[in-house]
């Protein structure tokens, strides 16, 4: 099975998306291997040069050297089908068919925060960053980042100092480190955290690989972070792919005239990121508050609901928390109306909203 797994990705043309169709179409992953060509170039979206990487299987000889390679180094391949891939993660359309993780902590943590900014920090930014990672420290959060020079590796160290765990999710293989002088801090990360990417050994950090990163540093989160950002740069790509996720995005204000601001500003002034003073912002708009502190909604008896609301409801009763995203496919509505439905039956307290987008009935 893992052979398969690691071998769909390597099959050239095929991404993420249509990995997933393949598998949808075939029935299973070993299955896309095992069928005939004539019914493998029916497949939408899935040309002849890519049928005939599938029927040569050329793909698996080099699946099985990183097959070797992951149990050498005791690292955990985790497929998207498996209940071990981060739940998050899984919700995005383009998540990664398989990620490699070496590390100790649970990828579905209950609250999952990714901190971003430039690699060019200054004092300020490495000072707000201490002081929010020290202030989410009580609420046992897993800090996510990129490992990268400045914020990253001021979050990472932060958040051991404070005795959380922390992932940094690379964009190469696990069998090298970019940059070099985070090795030690990368060691350190793998008694408390670990390391994770999509990428398979051999790997280089090249350009493309970064914004391919900085999606899943988005989509393991529930919330993102931004603390100091230039006008362009990864951090604001992250904060882009997080809206996109319907992630709660946050970012730190600063000095009109600095140039690792101007991102951090122009996100809060186009609506793209709440403004964030402290780590008590984050907390609140996430509901993360201890439950002690939060007055129970009454839940109203005999709720008269609309036919909207009760296919809601219906979709609620499936699960015991449900996202957004599921809410949405499952039910047809739009975007707008779904949010409408929903604020209506948690104002009737029938529906309670949960951090990360999810939902449940009270």
């Amino acid at each position: 099975m893992l052979l398969h797994q690691i071998g769909i990705t390597l099959i050239p043309g095929v991404g993420d998306i249509n990995g997933r169709k393949l598998i949808s179409y075939c029935g299973g992953v070993e299955a896309v291997f095992k069928e005939k060509k004539e019914a493998l170039l029916k497949i939408p979206g899935i040309g002849s040069s890519t049928v005939n990487s599938i029927v040569s299987q050329s793909v698996l000889k080099r699946a099985e050297e990183e097959i070797a390679f992951i149990e050498k180094h005791r690292i955990s391949p985790l497929f998207y089908l498996d209940k071990s891939f981060p739940r998050r993660l899984s919700h995005c359309a383009d998540a990664p068919l398989m990620v490699y993780y070496k590390g100790n902590t649970d990828l579905n943590s209950g609250k999952v925060v990714s901190i971003v900014g430039t690699r060019r920090a200054t004092d300020y930014g490495r000072r707000i960053c201490n002081e929010i990672v020290e202030e989410l420290a009580s609420l046992d959060i897993l800090i996510v980042s990129g490992l990268a020079y400045g914020i990253d590796t001021c979050s990472h160290k932060a958040a051991l100092k404070n005795d959380l765990n922390t992932v940094g999710v690379l964009a190469h293989g696990l069998d090298r480190l970019y940059p070099a002088d985070n090795r030690n801090l990368a060691k350190e990360m793998g008694n408390h955290g670990g390391l994770l990417t999509e990428f398979m050994s051999k790997t280089n950090p090249d350009r493309e690989n970064f914004p391919k990163r900085n999606r899943i540093v988005a989509g393991l989160a529930d919330a993102v972070i931004v603390i100091e950002s230039a006008a362009r740069g990864g951090a604001l790509i992250t904060a882009g792919i997080a809206n996109s996720y319907n992630r709660d995005v946050f970012a730190v204000p600063g000095k009109l005239h600095s140039k690792y601001s101007e991102g951090c500003n122009m996100l809060i002034k186009t609506n793209r990121a709440a403004l964030m003073q402290s780590a008590a912002d984050v907390i609140l708009m996430m509901q993360w508050q201890p439950e002690s502190k939060k007055p129970a909604k009454q839940r109203k008896l005999f709720v008269e609901l609309s036919p909207d609301q009760e296919k809601i409801v219906e979709i609620l009763k499936e699960n015991k928390e449900t996202h957004i995203d599921t809410i949405t496919v499952k039910s047809g509505f739009t975007g707008s109306k779904i949010a409408a439905v929903l604020l209506n039956l948690e104002f009737e307290g029938v529906v309670n909203s949960l951090p990360g987008k999810m939902y449940r009935l009270n």
